[in-house]
């Protein structure tokens, strides 16, 4: 057995699931990855990106997988089950800003959409960042919104799910410990440990993020 901690979305999803096997999509030491239901949930020791679509183990190296099922709402590795102890919160902080209205897009969103190298490619990364940003500022992006969803599947299963987390308002903590000290002594700080996250990830979320921040203004103090 695996203690995890999960976000509620993802606790939720896993109660909701039949029992049976589901689709492994990655292996490897620090993450694992299923396909759940259409979406992608994660299995991330403590060393990974805790992504807001994960399971969190604080182990610091996951054993090798070969199959996944659920039963009863529990995710097990091979024989392992992975109970979920505690519930994470991945929500952005509040925002307060002087805009009312959503920043232009980042970019022609359909072309945007899947563009890049990895797991999650670039500008999949710069959207995640406009749109958490949004959520943060509780301003409403439904144009951008819907044509996101119109493209998921130009992208991988775990980008397209980070995206609806991101249209959410979930984020990995670099990103929401940025954007809490937008504006304080430790933005610069902060800003270069999001951007060290992944191969690109991290520079993704912040062009995204500072291209919305630019429209809304964020009052002095405002997460």
């Amino acid at each position: 057995m695996i203690p995890v901690s999960a976000p509620p979305r993802v606790r939720a999803l896993l109660r909701s699931a039949p029992d049976g096997p589901v689709p492994v999509l990655h292996r490897g030491r620090d993450a694992v990855y299923v396909e759940i239901a259409g979406r992608c949930v994660g299995v991330v020791s403590r060393r990974a990106t805790a992504v807001p679509c994960a399971l969190r183990a604080a182990a610091d190296a996951l054993p090798d997988v070969r199959w996944a099922r659920i039963d009863q709402g529990v995710l097990h590795l091979d024989d392992e089950a992975l109970p979920v102890g505690r519930v994470v919160e991945v929500r952005v902080p509040t925002l307060r800003a002087l805009a009312t209205s959503p920043a232009p897009p980042p970019g022609d969103v359909a072309s945007m959409v899947g563009r890049g190298d990895g797991l999650t490619p670039y500008d999949d990364d710069v959207l995640c960042g406009w749109l958490a940003t949004h959520r943060a500022a509780g301003i409403a992006t439904d144009e951008v919104d819907a044509d996101v969803r119109r493209c998921l599947d130009r992208t991988t299963l775990l980008s397209a799910t980070l995206l609806e987390c991101a249209m959410h308002g979930e984020v990995i903590p670099e990103f929401a410990r940025w954007l809490a000290a937008v504006g304080s002594e430790a933005e610069a700080e902060l800003a270069d440990r999001l951007a060290a996250v992944g191969h690109t990830s991290g520079r993704g979320l912040l062009q995204g993020a500072r291209t919305a921040l630019d429209h809304l203004r964020p009052l002095e103090g405002a997460a």
